[in-house]
């Protein structure tokens, strides 16, 4: 690794009212070879945001949905990857989150991430857990069910991968 972008971030297990998940498919720009994931949407928290109003700033500009209910920070993780060529090492909260699922606000992308996100997406958690693709967070299958089913821990669980 060479220089490292070293950040905080927030992420959001979002549903809308009929209890579906919103998840991206993602990929590399600089790395086509690598399989495309679904990401919870986020990204890095900035100077003075609060990690809600993160998340309700990425929910905006990745999803088009202003009206998001932001709950409690229910996982943390410690996440160190390459994307676009740049190393990153963040330390996520990753909240859960409640809108109506109107996803028609205008989208503002960054460049990278409108080269690297190929669709958005509502999930039926039992679909989406059916499925085998790469996942960010890697053990979002792990934990979604006890979200699903209306758990939210209290302290937040890490879950980050056993290295």
């Amino acid at each position: 690794m060479g220089y490292v972008i070293r950040r905080v971030a927030a992420r959001v297990v979002c549903f809308d009212l009929d209890g579906r998940i919103l998840l991206i498919r993602s990929s590399d720009p600089a790395d086509r070879a690598k399989p495309h994931w679904w990401e919870l949407p986020g990204g890095g928290i900035d100077a003075g945001e609060t990690a809600e109003q993160a998340i309700a700033r990425e929910l905006s500009e990745e999803a088009g949905i202003t009206n998001a209910e932001i709950g409690p920070c229910i996982w943390t993780q410690h996440a160190q990857f390459t994307f676009a060529g740049w190393d990153f090492d963040q330390h996520e909260r990753i909240h859960v989150a409640t809108c109506d699922g109107d996803t028609t606000g205008a989208l503002h992308l960054e460049a990278f991430e409108a080269m690297a996100f190929e669709e958005s997406r509502w999930w039926d958690p039992t679909d989406f857990l059916a499925t085998d693709s790469p996942t960010v967070p890697p053990r979002l299958r792990e934990f979604l069910p006890a979200i699903v089913d209306g758990e939210r821990p209290f302290p937040p669980i890490d879950i980050t991968p056993d290295t």
